[in-house]
């Protein structure tokens, strides 16, 4: 699988990695997906210390030690679980990043993280002072390099502008082009790379198409698509695909952006990561066949957290 370097770091990523949010809390399976990535070329595995309470991690560092020097490691910080567990708060500053990560240090069984990501912000941080965490984390030799997980144009400037993040990780997708309009210009005109999730829209776009539609995409569509449009687009799409699945479609049109170096799909099977990478190996779409695509998708943008233009 190829590997292409994230930012203007030396990190080299698998242009697909794997998301493990939807690892299973049993250690055996996401044991068996984990080796699987890792058998057929994946070297660049996404976590976050909100999920499954940290759970998450442990199985994740647990499984990789054996393998630390040959993998990029990606967590998520700035969410902070309440005492109760129920519910959680954003807490962005200095002094909780600081703590955080030697508790994801602990939990992923390493010395240091490759990517440190902001899971979130707002213009409402103290971004001077999350910056400069991040810069000491790596002066300290705890994190190799950081990056920020966010959709909003506004944060995304102002991290750009003044911090040496390498990565955004961002949802971009067939049925979710915001990212084209303003954020994706941004990165490359700063030489920062995007890290795609979301690019099967929910399963909309992957070749279970509609069947994966919840209730609330059947009364209220996905984004500025009726359910009746989601019906129209996704069988011109799978027109255009032909051979090849929609999945491939879903994550070929994604990864032939040139902001885009690597896209993170998750797998709660075995079963579902051979769907995923098979697809991947498929062929790449021509010039044509993309702007094909475009033409009958819609060119959507963010309504809210605009750049002034």
């Amino acid at each position: 699988m190829k590997r292409v370097p994230l930012g203007n770091s030396d990190l080299y990523v698998s242009q697909l990695g794997l998301g493990c949010m939807s690892l299973s809390t049993d250690e055996k399976t996401a044991t068996e997906i984990i080796h699987y990535a890792l058998e057929h070329g994946i070297n660049y595995f996404d976590t976050a210390d909100l999920y499954d309470y940290g759970r998450n991690e442990q199985i994740v560092g647990k499984v990789l030690k054996s393998v630390r020097e040959n993998v990029i490691i990606a967590t998520k910080v700035g969410n902070r679980w309440t005492e109760s567990h129920d519910s959680w708060i954003w807490d962005a500053s200095k002094a909780y990043i600081k703590e955080a990560v030697k508790k994801s240090l602990t939990r992923l069984q390493t010395d240091y993280i490759d990517l440190y990501q902001l899971h979130g912000g707002t213009l409402e941080d103290n971004i001077d002072e999350t910056i400069e965490a991040m810069e000491e984390l790596i002066a300290e030799g705890y994190i190799r390099y950081y990056g920020i997980s966010s959709i909003r144009p506004t944060v995304i400037n102002e991290y750009a502008r003044r911090s040496n993040i390498i990565a955004v990780m961002m949802q971009y997708s067939l049925l979710d082009r915001r990212p084209e309009e303003q954020a994706m210009p941004l990165l490359e005109k700063h030489h920062i790379d995007v890290v795609v999730r979301g690019a099967l829209a929910k399963g909309l776009i992957s070749d279970a198409l509609l069947t994966k539609a919840s209730e609330s995409v059947k009364k209220n569509g996905y984004l500025d698509y009726s359910y009746q449009e989601l019906t129209e687009v996704l069988a011109q799409l799978k027109e255009i695909a032909q051979s090849r699945s929609i999945t491939s479609l879903s994550l070929q049109y994604v990864l032939a952006n040139p902001a885009v170096a690597s896209c993170v799909v998750g797998a709660s099977s075995v079963k579902q990561l051979i769907e995923n990478i098979t697809a991947f190996s498929e062929q790449a779409f021509t010039a044509s066949e993309l702007q094909l695509i475009q033409s009958i998708t819609k060119a959507n943008i963010y309504e809210h957290h605009r750049l002034d233009i």
